[in-house]
């Protein structure tokens, strides 16, 4: 890979345009053990639940993600340039679409519960490419899984930024998957229109009511379901 690690998640900074994305200090110091152990890894899978089956389904689940089928995703990207520890963070999707077969490798993730949603995925399924830190956060583009999770390289390179000297090759702590640029969203859907609808969907009942995108705003690496997934597209007219 001849760019360094621009994806991530736990030392990531909060949304430019979110003051309340501060995850609370309890959290930020909970240690990767307990992390860990709390994060849940979700069911995948094609959701064929229509309207009626999703306010069904979101009532008697009370929130447990464990009990909700995620069958596309959000992955977090900053488009501009930052310096960590000497190397530029920065990866947009103009650097996506600049690739060999618009392809890349989803390197980087230090979350555990990011990593579990990226051992989630499946081939085939989508994502909502979305640009992260920067003037004006949101969706940019559509990309799509095209190689399942597999050891990230990165964990065992001591010269990277992502080093992990407590990762071993035969038992990798950290993974990573494929994907590849689709299309370009219809227009850009900016984060101050999403948290529009989601207030209103929590208020009234809605698809985004239980967006994670508002719920754990740091995370880099986020589920979505067919519901959430088809209203953002909705949005794009």
């Amino acid at each position: 890979m001849p760019w360094p690690s621009r994806k991530r998640d736990k030392e990531a900074a909060a949304d430019k345009e979110e003051p309340d994305a501060k995850i609370a200090k309890s959290e930020e110091k909970t240690s990767d053990k307990q992390e860990e152990e709390k994060s849940a890894k979700p069911s995948a899978g094609r959701s064929t639940s229509g309207w009626k089956n999703w306010k069904k389904k979101t009532s008697e689940s009370s929130g447990e993600e464990s009990k909700i089928t995620y069958c596309h995703w959000l992955l977090k990207s900053e488009p501009e340039s930052r310096l960590e520890k000497g190397m530029d963070v920065k990866f947009s999707i103009d650097d996506l679409k600049a690739q060999p077969n618009q392809t890349t490798c989803w390197d980087g993730v230090r979350n555990y519960q990011a990593r579990n949603f990226l051992r989630s995925m499946k081939l085939g399924q989508q994502a909502f490419f979305y640009h992260s830190n920067c003037k004006e956060p949101g969706i940019v583009a559509i990309v799509e899984v095209v190689k399942e999770a597999y050891p990230d390289h990165t964990q065992f390179d001591k010269k990277h930024l992502y080093y992990d000297s407590t990762s071993k090759k035969e038992n990798p702590k950290w993974s990573m998957v494929d994907v590849q640029f689709v299309r370009m969203t219809k227009r850009f859907i900016p984060l101050s229109e999403l948290k529009v609808h989601h207030l209103a969907h929590k208020a009234n009942g809605g698809p985004l009511k239980n967006m994670m995108l508002f719920a754990k705003q740091r995370l880099s690496v986020q589920p979505l379901t067919q519901e959430e997934f088809e209203f953002v597209l909705s949005l794009e007219e």
